[in-house]
């Protein structure tokens, strides 16, 4: 049984591979979904012991988006800051109403709380891998636009499924969508709600490859995850972040960027070890990056 209500990891030859295991509700993101996620993934970064990450899901569908438990539960974000009428005190009488303002503000925290479940994607020292099947919808858009690698199966479609409910998608998607494919496009699909296919994905850079099934995609995906494990772990952060820097900053800022990384962290010993591998016609050998260690624990 899964430590996880959303989630079931398994970290095999470096490979961590992260699933989603709730598929009879189309892999729906329920409370603990947003909980689990960066919790697991920055793990998987500061314990170093994984060197790439895959994320798939069980069932039909990829992940159908935000639960509307997340709406409804106690505390959810219909309930955030919600309560207009005098509240009863602890023996003091009511207390005094709530502002719109302060209604406001408790959403923007519960907003900002939850774009940070996917950020923590990116903030990863390790790459993230997305495999997609089926649908695609609202918060798997924005989970997926902040991987590092997206695959999908022929079946699988995308859609910002928040337009289409009344409001303005807000966990990431507007943000990211637009650096990875053409900007017009990106805002037909955020304006009409309308669904991506995989093909059309792929033509326009959303995702690397298109597989025929599911199991045929992990295979593929797995592989190259694999492949991506074998090299450096440190230039594989470098080349990471460096990316991320660059998609953020003019050409001369990220040369800046790169020039100074590399004069901090080019380890001459993995450099060599690759040179001599490939004399010894063998696989090289790198070290694991060192544990993130927080505060002074």
């Amino acid at each position: 049984m899964s430590a996880y209500t959303c989630f079931d990891l398994e970290v095999t030859d470096q490979v961590a591979h992260l699933r989603m295991i709730r598929p009879e509700r189309a892999n729906s993101m329920i409370p603990a979904f947003w909980r689990e996620l960066p919790a697991i993934v920055t793990r998987l970064s500061d314990e170093a012991t994984a060197r790439v990450l895959v994320l798939s899901a069980e069932g039909r569908h990829f992940c159908s988006g935000m639960d509307t438990e997340v709406f409804t539960a106690p505390g959810g974000l219909a309930d955030a800051g919600s309560g207009d009428g005098p509240e009863a005190g602890p023996g003091s009488g009511p207390r005094p109403r709530r502002s719109q303002a302060r209604r406001a503000e408790s959403f923007r925290h519960m907003a900002m709380g939850a774009q940070e479940a996917f950020t923590a994607l990116e903030r990863a020292r390790l790459p993230i891998i997305a495999a997609i099947q089926g649908a695609c919808v609202g918060g798997g858009v924005d989970l997926v636009t902040a991987a590092d690698l997206r695959y999908a199966t022929e079946d699988a479609f995308f859609c910002i499924h928040e337009i289409n409910i009344g409001m303005t998608a807000d966990v990431g998607t507007l943000q990211r969508l637009p650096r990875l494919i053409p900007p017009g496009v990106a805002a037909e699909l955020a304006y009409t709600g309308r669904r991506m296919p995989a093909s059309q994905a792929k033509s326009v850079g959303l995702v690397n490859e298109v597989y025929p099934d599911r199991a045929t995609m992990l295979e593929a995906v797995l592989a190259t995850a694999r492949e991506i494990a074998s090299k450096s772990p440190l230039a594989v952060w470098g080349t990471k972040r460096t990316m991320q820097y660059a998609r953020e900053h003019s050409i001369a800022d990220g040369l800046e960027h790169i020039a100074t990384w590399n004069a901090s962290m080019l380890d001459p010993a993995d450099m060599s070890e690759a040179f001599t591998a490939q004399l010894e016609r063998r696989e090289p050998v790198y070290p694991d990056l060192l544990p993130v260690r927080r505060g002074f624990d």
